[in-house]
């Protein structure tokens, strides 16, 4: 018993260390005022959160081990070792550290969702100012296509209509395509209600593209700010409230046999 209590306080003490190690050097560089560094190291430190807590819970083990053959029942865990003061015995500093785990994932449980809801606002704002920038590039992009058009509609206007039916047998232009251009030769001024119809009818396609992509993005920048909201919050509570009951329980049950 002896050798698996030795064991399991060196695997668990190093399971500890190497964990806090990790959630310390996993984020650097360090920007405390970024909220996207918030959000990731509050991620990080509650998906490593279950690390620390194996470890404890293997040291706490081994103390428990230690106490089996004096006939002590397992509340014997808390009890101090013969003739070591207080501040000398690593489970005092061990429930410290659950206490004090306790406390900050207690803290990152509202601050999480404070920066995931801030950040889904910023997130949709900016979803919302790319698709006004998209439109404004429409304009510009259906105003150049306009101009190429009538370019091309002013060629064929000033076509014969032997080019125009040479056209239409090399199948460059439809026969459609070719009545409307006689139409256009017989009535110059329609040429620019027809321009004007064609650049509404594919504004409103595109319109209508971009407003569904916008719907679209938005919509899973809620379902990711929602999922990520949740499940970091309701773990970090969960860790919160396992870290607190093992450092309270265990510093009032430590402290009592004081």
């Amino acid at each position: 018993m002896l050798l698996a209590s030795r064991v399991l306080k060196i695997a668990g003490i190093i399971i500890i260390l190497a964990a806090l190690v990790d959630m310390m050097i996993l984020p650097y560089p360090y920007d405390l005022g970024n909220r996207q560094w918030q959000i990731g190291f509050v991620a990080q430190f509650v998906d490593r959160g279950l690390v620390p807590l194996v470890g404890l819970a293997l040291v706490l083990t081994a103390y428990w081990i230690d106490t089996l053959p004096k006939g002590s029942s397992v509340l014997a865990v808390y009890t101090e070792a013969e003739g070591r003061p207080l501040w000398a015995d690593l489970r005092l500093w061990l429930l410290l550290l659950a206490s004090l785990l306790g406390l900050l994932y207690l803290l990152m449980f509202p601050l999480h969702l404070s920066n995931i809801s801030s950040g889904n606002t910023e997130l949709q704002q900016r979803i919302e100012q790319e698709a006004t920038q998209a439109e404004q590039q429409l304009n510009q992009q259906l105003q150049g296509r306009v101009e190429q058009l009538r370019s091309q509609i002013n060629q064929l206007v000033n076509a014969t209509d032997e080019q125009i039916n040479q056209a239409v047998q090399a199948r460059i232009i439809t026969e459609e395509q070719a009545n409307r251009i006689r139409e256009f030769k017989r009535n110059p001024a329609s040429i620019d209600p027809y321009l004007q119809q064609q650049a509404d009818q594919l504004r409103g396609q595109l319109q209508t593209e971009i407003g569904d992509r916008r719907a679209q993005a938005q919509a899973r920048a809620r379902q990711e700010a929602l999922k990520s909201g949740l499940r970091v919050s309701i773990n970090s509570l969960l860790l919160a409230v396992g870290y607190s009951l093992i450092g309270w329980f265990g510093l009032r049950s430590l402290l009592r046999q004081e």
